[in-house]
């Protein structure tokens, strides 16, 4: 039988291996560049800049206060984060030109489908209007909704971990709405799994 200690080392080679996989591997959007940094400065207008993956998990002191914001999905309901604590949340940052999104979205779906009765997905869409928003849903059988963030409420309450045009990004909340790990770029679904099973179990 394993023990504490077993899964806690399980679950450090596992981010450890995944970070040895993506080193030196950007994301489809990244056009080769090396950080975002680069990204931002190059001035070639690509309306967004692309992460390589990368994973950050925040320990329980490092959280902060519990994000707070009010989004409007796009079938024009209103949702508070207020009104989402007591289970973890995801949300993924997203907009249909985005290839790496695109390139997610399965992963996405068959997580939703595993943990969506123990997480609360969410999509918060940084560009579209509603109809390529909801084409994009069809396309690739996105069940889950998404905020409609074009005013970027949503990704302002989250600036201190989301850098402005980084899509896609994917933020895990704790069941007190607090940040506790995100993915800058395309999500690894092993990866995101056991951040949400950390939460889960939390």
């Amino acid at each position: 039988m394993l023990t504490p200690s077993d899964l806690r080392v399980s679950r450090k080679q596992a981010l450890g291996l995944f970070a040895l996989g993506t080193v030196g591997l950007l994301s489809a959007c990244s056009q080769g560049q090396d950080s975002l940094a680069s990204q931002a400065d190059a001035g070639d207008a690509k309306g967004y800049i692309a992460g390589d993956g990368s994973v950050t998990e925040y320990a329980q002191g490092e959280r902060g206060q519990p994000v707070e914001f009010e989004g409007e999905l796009f079938d024009g309901s209103v949702v508070r984060a207020s009104e989402l604590r007591g289970k973890p949340v995801l949300i993924n940052f997203w907009y249909a030109g985005c290839a790496p999104c695109r390139a997610e979205a399965p992963w996405l779906n068959e997580l939703y489908e595993s943990y969506g009765q123990k997480v609360i997905f969410y999509g918060a869409n940084v560009r579209d209007e509603k109809g390529t928003a909801e084409a994009f849903e069809k396309k690739f059988g996105v069940a889950y909704p998404s905020f409609r963030d074009l005013n970027g409420k949503v990704l302002l309450a989250m600036s201190k971990y989301v850098p402005a045009q980084a899509v896609p990004t994917t933020v895990v909340l704790d069941a007190e709405g607090r940040v506790a790990a995100r993915i800058l770029g395309q999500i690894d679904k092993s990866v995101l799994k056991t951040l949400l099973e950390d939460q889960i179990s939390a």
